[in-house]
């Protein structure tokens, strides 16, 4: 008998020690959390939110902070993905893909009004913590809107030009290199980040022929099992409209009508209604360098998806998350039910991510949120 009583001792010490190891192991999990949004457009009104009518975007970008402010104590859904069933708590990032402010036509206010408007929310209301316990990063880049109110449109604005949100944006992830005028030639907005063995990359719009030289330097500091992710405002088939123009002595004009965003020459054609096949498939090309490249994030066409990008010639595989506006949401602009924005986790010694579409405004009363679709993406 007192042999069966060690034997069975001798088991429960097993099984205890085999599960601290599980348990331990799991607590040990090295996770990121990042919240993910874009297209802000401070300047604008909504035309029906929370039972008002023309509604402004720093109400509408108040109320968006304040649901991102209750993520901590959110509890993740039973999906199968990173971190399932826990508490949300720490996050590390607020990443915004640009269009701070609205382009300034029809009344719309200055760049510099709503890059103040913007740091009143985003950076004096958010009050969300990492898990050191330290404010959350913002990471923040331009959209096509910000940058044409600093270098001009081919259509009138009041004022002709502001780099308000631009400097803005500069300022605050340069803040050792601070600048009082902007020179769209020499101030180019892009960085990247390392948190926890990912590699974060943020883009001036898109990942033009400049910007893949910017990269390709940045790359050669990472290794190449490293999972890296990319930011950008512009979709990955991009519009004409945003290289230079490749007429007449290349400048923004009212019959052209290119926007001259990147310094890239558009080479397709001479028309800003042709296609970017050859424009894509440098980005292709470079793509196919470098695999470690996982995902690409991105807003302007605002409204969610979770999609594989193919190329022009249906020739690569890039898994691609697009985010919703608070302002000029495709689907949410009709329902503001719909109103959404991405959590992002990755569990990095698994190299797995999960993004999870968090429908913040599905009451209308801003006490809760729902989760709305998720996806789990491998980094290996």
């Amino acid at each position: 008998m007192k042999f069966f009583k060690a034997v069975l001792k001798l088991q429960l010490i097993i099984l205890f020690l085999a599960s601290a190891v599980v348990v331990h192991a799991q607590s040990n999990d090295s996770i990121i959390h990042f919240v993910f949004t874009s297209d802000v457009h401070f300047g604008l009104q909504k035309e029906h939110f929370r039972n008002n009518e023309k509604v402004s975007a720093l109400e509408v970008n108040k109320a968006l902070v304040q649901a991102m402010n209750q993520l901590p104590v959110a509890q993740f859904p039973d999906d199968k993905g990173v971190q399932q069933n826990r508490l949300v708590k720490g996050i590390d990032a607020l990443i915004i893909t640009g269009d701070i402010a609205n382009r300034m036509e029809g009344g719309i206010q200055s760049a510099t009004e709503s890059w103040k408007q913007f740091k009143t929310i985003f950076i004096d209301s958010l009050h969300l913590k990492n898990q050191y316990g330290s404010k959350t990063d913002l990471w923040v880049m331009p959209g096509n809107h910000d940058m044409s109110n600093a270098i001009g449109f081919h259509r009138p604005m009041i004022p002709k030009k502001d780099p308000g949100s631009m400097i803005g944006i500069y300022n605050l992830m340069f803040p050792d290199q601070p600048i009082h005028h902007f020179d769209s030639s020499i101030h180019r907005i892009h960085y990247s980040k390392d948190l926890n063995g990912i590699h974060f990359i943020f883009l001036s719009l898109f990942p033009d022929s400049a910007e893949r030289v910017w990269m390709e330097k940045d790359l050669k500091k990472v290794k190449t099992e490293t999972p890296v992710l990319l930011f950008a405002h512009s979709i990955p088939d991009v519009e004409p409209r945003f290289f230079e123009n490749p007429n007449g002595i290349h400048d923004i004009n009212e019959e052209d009508k290119f926007e001259n965003l990147v310094p890239e020459r558009y080479k397709d054609g001479k028309d800003v209604k042709g296609q970017t096949i050859l424009e894509q498939n440098g980005f292709v090309d470079f793509l196919k360098k470098h695999a470690n490249i996982k995902v690409y994030f991105h807003g302007h066409e605002n409204f969610t998806e979770y999609y594989q990008y193919k190329g022009p010639e249906n020739n690569i595989n890039l898994t691609c998350i697009r985010t919703d506006s608070p302002m000029k949401g495709r689907f949410s602009s009709k329902d503001e039910t719909l109103l959404a924005f991405e959590l992002v986790s990755i569990n990095t010694n698994l190299n797995m991510l999960t993004v999870r579409e968090i429908l913040w405004n599905s009451n209308k009363n801003g006490k809760n949120f729902n989760w709305g679709k998720s996806m789990n993406i491998s980094l290996r």
